[in-house]
């Protein structure tokens, strides 16, 4: 398997790219190797929109106030035997 070496990369480029495989959960490596295919069209770009309206909320709310989202919807999670029948 060949390796190869990017030159030329600006500081902040690579970490730019550091934090879009974070944000995907995948390697720097699998992250660039999926670029590169799709960029050569040696593979196919998935379709996966990505919403980020919603990423200012996340973690904002206090313990209390999560407890009481999951306390209203306890009632969410009981199963009614009688609607399997």
């Amino acid at each position: 398997m060949p390796t190869m070496t990017l030159r030329g990369l600006k500081e902040e480029e690579a970490e730019r790219l550091r934090e879009e495989a974070r944000r995907e959960g995948v390697s720097l490596n699998a992250f660039l190797l999926r670029l590169v295919r799709e960029g050569a069209g040696l593979a196919r770009r998935p379709w996966h929109p990505r919403h980020h309206d919603l990423d200012e909320l996340a973690g904002t709310w206090t313990e209390e106030e999560a407890q009481a989202v999951l306390a209203a919807l306890e009632e969410t999670e009981q199963i009614d035997p009688g609607m399997w029948e």
